[in-house]
């Protein structure tokens, strides 16, 4: 008995140890890009210029990159057209995705819900790339080239089909009883929605506005085709005039993807309280 309990506590222990050493070794496969990075960001022309290993630290840290990315690089100005582009974009698109989540599931009158909501989601199966053709001859005819209108309309209509199917989730999940209660006191269906079910709904509002900032943000193929103006281009397709043709600033390079990760880190900080409860409330059923 005693030997058996030994190699109970022996097993457990090297399941433990074994457990450890997989979660260090996988952690490891994330913090070593984000360090390479950072070492990037941080090192001078001479660092590049001596052949320094991907992973040694810089020699003499370079504050200047930073800077140097700001206003050389044009960063400052990219940063301010994508802030511009997702305060606008982000509320629009969700603000369209809960109004047709809310008629999905809470208004009686609409017919084929099912089959309407199967159709929304088939926009999830189509990947954009095999659109752009369509989108820059449609947008030539239409003027929308070069302009954050077209821009907001790809945007809206490619989040639609994700921002329905959490929000309709949820939605599924506010008792009906509360419909009925509303009515009773008077609440008309623009009442009912933006003064009961939208203030119920902000962990999957949260979840959105976190998921769809980093979409926007970092969207970089429909923006480069759509957008041609240097001085209307977004971070991603910014970050790209630092790649040259005979030669790439790394410095730069690194010291600006770490700038703008500050933006979409900072919303997420703000939201993510959130963002677990409305991912498990909106797959719920």
């Amino acid at each position: 008995m005693i030997a058996l309990t030994q190699n109970y506590h022996y097993t457990k222990k090297m399941s433990k140890i074994a457990l450890y050493t997989i979660l260090i070794l996988i952690s490891l496969i994330w913090i070593i890009p984000i360090y390479t990075l950072i070492a990037t960001a941080l090192k001078s022309k001479t660092d590049f210029y001596n052949n320094a290993s991907l992973f040694s630290p810089p020699a003499a840290i370079a504050w200047s990159n930073f800077s140097d990315a700001l206003t050389q690089g044009r960063l400052l100005r990219y940063m301010g057209n994508d802030l511009w582009i997702c305060i606008l974009k982000v509320p629009l698109g969700i603000f369209v995705e809960a109004l047709a989540a809310f008629a999905l599931t809470r208004l009686p009158e609409i017919k084929h819900k099912t089959g309407l909501f199967i159709f929304f989601l088939i926009g999830m199966m189509l990947p954009f790339q095999i659109a752009l053709v369509p989108i820059n001859v449609i947008y030539s005819r239409l003027k929308l080239l070069n302009t954050y209108t077209g821009l907001f309309y790809v945007y809206v209509g490619f989040g639609i089909s994700y921002g329905i199917l959490i929000l309709r989730g949820f939605f599924r999940t506010i008792p009906k009883e509360i419909d009925d209660a509303a009515r009773i006191d008077g609440c008309n269906k623009w009442q009912l929605f933006s003064r009961i079910i939208v203030p119920i709904s902000k962990p999957p509002i949260a979840t959105l506005i976190i998921t769809d900032w980093l979409a926007t943000w970092n969207e970089y193929l429909l923006a480069l085709v759509i957008i041609n103006d240097n001085t209307k281009k977004t971070v991603p397709v910014g970050l790209m005039t630092f790649v040259g043709e005979h030669g790439t600033d790394y410095g730069l390079l690194c010291a600006g993807t770490l700038l703008c990760v500050l933006p979409a880190l900072v919303v997420y900080l703000i939201f993510q309280r959130y963002f677990v409860e409305g991912i498990a409330g909106s797959v719920k059923q």
